[in-house]
């Protein structure tokens, strides 16, 4: 059962400052929530195996090899300016 204390330390919680009118509205909100929640513990699910995702697809991962190598050089050719093999930018803070 969903009491004005239990929205008042959900709240509190979540740092929130809820008006009457939004206490109320958050009360009727959780009472839905979990009635639906009681609604779905009624389905007979003995048959159904459990899993963890809708989708029956598994993850391929593919061989983690460098195909693209060193391009430093071409990287630096579109550069305004370069110093020592690297980028020159603006500074963007005082150090």
């Amino acid at each position: 059962m969903i009491t004005d204390e239990t929205i008042a330390k959900i709240a509190l919680l979540a740092k929130l400052e809820l008006s009457e009118t939004e206490r109320e509205q958050a009360k009727q909100d959780m009472r839905k929530m979990l009635g639906y929640i009681d609604l779905m513990n009624e389905l007979d699910t003995a048959e159904t195996e459990p899993m963890s995702h809708v989708f029956s697809a598994e993850n391929v991962f593919r061989e983690d090899v460098v195909v693209n190598g060193d391009m430093r050089e071409e990287m630096l050719a579109n550069a305004q300016l370069v110093k020592d093999g690297m980028f020159v930018v603006p500074q963007t803070f005082e150090g």
